[in-house]
């Protein structure tokens, strides 16, 4: 039977239940020497699967987006909202999943538990032949696309809302990563969404739920589910990308501190565990790592807003820890400090960059190629120019990275959304930004003896500026503003464009181009049209403005500010204050406040 909490109406659930007791063989067995599972138990069943088909019919809202499909849990929680969608999933794949294995798992988040039965109840009544499922159903975006691609399974279904709220009266969300690890292709998310329309018919296995709390094996006639340890692939991965030795010799230094925040989100099955158990940190240099289903009651987002309380320990003053950083709800992204210091993501990507042939070892023989999303500070141009690198400029969504790295084209990538990663996975990766820089930081400080100043966050960044110049940037957050009031702003923006032309002065600032981004995927031809807002002036600086996807409700407006700066008496100054002109022909452009109504932004970058 599903276990749903009482006040979860379990006939809303519409999955059914079944008498029926497995028979259960216990068997020991060692870790796998490359993965580093346990498999502590192997559970069979004697009788035959048998399916119990329940009618169903279509519900409305069930797009598929780049990042899955996210609302409201109470949403996920009401008559067959999450099956209709799991089912128009399995019956988009045909036949092609048939006999297939996947792996399954999320951020932690409330509902997960439950709605993990749900999926798997689907999945063997679809004809998968085997599920993988992180223990508790806990599985950080990232692992799960190692997993996906260490075991070269057929996909895997995560279960998140990312850097959103969870809890009963917050967000949940859902998405299907395909057989390179990478978010799935709008081929397949278009025919998520037209079978959702006209869905009649959901296939249930009759068994009962399976226990994810252990590590082990259940067994059905043709079907299986094989709980494994959270760390499985990933870790061993991450023990391949960096030199562990390295990163100890830094992180057990008893003259370094370092402060890693998991915001009680999912990297907290992991932090504990790399940084205090293999790299020698002391307990205390971890925080908020218990994975709760509310997050604490946090917003689990890795900014400066968010992330307060990492963010005041990190400028708390000479006793601030040497480093800092935080990781999201489903670990894909991150933030980086040094001693009251703050990396953005846009010179984060570009300094990894710039460092990952000497720091990493996975890079020794020098970067293919890097990319960003167009909203994206250019730093990373200039590294890639300075490099001579291929560079490429994507639309925001991870699926573009993973086709220039499957196709040999790209190393290291990143979206100014704290989202940073390389071709290891084929999804944003937080922990392993966060590795990449201490890695950076361990190789500076090779050698250094104890009590000796070692180089900093700080000077790496000030370092990196004075070879390569400053993209000073920044991105204002307006969060959850009515649809309507956000579309008439667009619209008005392209009207602005439709009449701009080359010369036009913006305040202090002269008009180069303005446009709607359009990109063609130089591997498939694929065209994607309306991406961002640009207005790009004659000395590089640019103001783009775009609308979000990533929430559960309302419309996000982001505006991004940036302006190239290689005057060394001005590479130090406060983004805020360099960019303050920019913002203000930004917002006299858009009318942003007055459409919204809102006089600040949610989140300032």
């Amino acid at each position: 039977r599903i276990h749903i909490r009482e006040h979860i109406n379990m006939s809303l659930l519409s999955a059914p239940s079944s008498s029926s007791s497995p028979v259960l063989r216990s068997t020991s067995r060692a870790p796998h020497a490359r993965t580093g599972r346990f498999n502590s138990s192997v559970t069979t069943r004697a009788s035959a699967i048998t399916i119990a088909p329940s009618p169903t019919k279509p519900i409305e809202g069930q797009k598929t987006g780049t990042s899955g499909l996210r609302k409201k849990t109470a949403i996920f929680t009401s008559e067959n909202y999450l099956a209709n969608w799991v089912q128009s999933l399995f019956s988009s794949l045909g036949s092609e999943i048939e006999g297939q294995t996947i792996c399954l798992g999320g951020d932690g988040r409330y509902f997960n538990k439950e709605a993990s039965q749900i999926i798997l109840k689907l999945a063997a009544g679809n004809g998968v032949k085997k599920v993988v499922v992180g223990q508790n159903a806990i599985l950080a975006t990232p692992a799960a696309s190692a997993i996906i691609r260490e075991q070269k399974l057929y996909g895997g279904l995560i279960m998140s809302a990312s850097h959103n709220p969870g809890g009963p009266d917050e967000d949940w969300g859902i998405k299907f990563n395909y057989n390179s690890g990478e978010p799935a292709p709008e081929r397949i998310t278009d025919e998520i969404f037209k079978y959702t329309e006209t869905i009649t018919e959901l296939k249930f296995a009759d068994i009962p739920d399976v226990d994810l709390a252990v590590v082990g094996t259940t067994e059905f006639d043709g079907f299986t589910v094989e709980v494994v340890e959270s760390t499985a692939d990933y870790l061993p991965l991450l023990q391949e990308v960096f030199d562990f030795d390295m990163l100890k010799s830094l992180i057990s230094r008893p003259d370094f501190s370092m402060k890693f925040d998991a915001m009680h989100a999912v990297t907290g099955a992991y932090a504990p565990k790399i940084f205090c158990e293999m790299l020698g940190a002391p307990e205390s240099s971890v925080m908020n790592c218990g994975v709760l289903e509310d997050f604490g009651g946090g917003h689990p987002d890795p900014n400066l807003t968010y992330a307060k309380e990492l963010v005041d320990i990190m400028y708390s003053g000479d006793d601030a820890p040497d480093f800092g950083a935080a990781s999201d709800g489903d670990g894909d992204r991150n933030m980086v400090l040094g001693k009251g210091f703050f990396i953005s993501p846009s010179d984060s990507v570009a300094m990894i960059a710039a460092n990952a042939q000497e720091c990493i070892p996975y890079f020794k023989d020098g970067l293919k190629g890097v990319a960003r999303s167009m909203p994206t500070g250019g730093a990373l141009d200039k590294v890639a120019e300075k490099m001579g690198l291929q560079f490429y400029e994507v639309p925001t969504g991870w699926k573009f990275f993973g086709n220039l790295m499957d196709d040999g084209r790209c190393s290291v990538c990143g979206e100014e959304s704290f989202g940073t990663s390389s071709d290891h996975v084929r999804e944003k990766d937080g922990l392993w930004a966060v590795l990449s820089w201490l890695s950076i930081l361990a190789k500076k400080n090779e050698g250094k003896a104890a009590g000796e100043k070692l180089v900093t966050v700080e000077d790496i960044a000030k370092e990196h500026w004075a070879k390569f110049g400053r993209n000073f940037f920044s991105r204002y957050d307006y969060e959850g503003v009515e649809s309507e009031k956000a579309d008439a702003m667009v619209d008005h923006l392209r009207s602005v464009i439709a009449s701009a032309k080359k010369g036009d002065k913006f305040g202090e600032f002269e008009l180069d181009f303005a446009d709607d981004f359009e990109y063609t995927d130089p591997v498939d031809g694929s065209v994607a049209s309306k991406q961002g807002l640009r207005f790009v002036f004659t000395d590089s600086s640019r103001f783009i403005f775009r609308l979000s996807g990533t929430g559960s409700s309302g419309a996000t407006i982001r505006m991004y500010i940036e302006q190239y700066e290689t005057d060394p008496s001005k590479l130090e100054m406060d983004a805020q204050v360099a960019l303050k002109s920019l913002i203000d022909v930004a917002l006299e452009t858009s009318k942003l406040q007055e459409f919204s109504g809102r006089d600040k932004p949610t989140v300032i970058t």
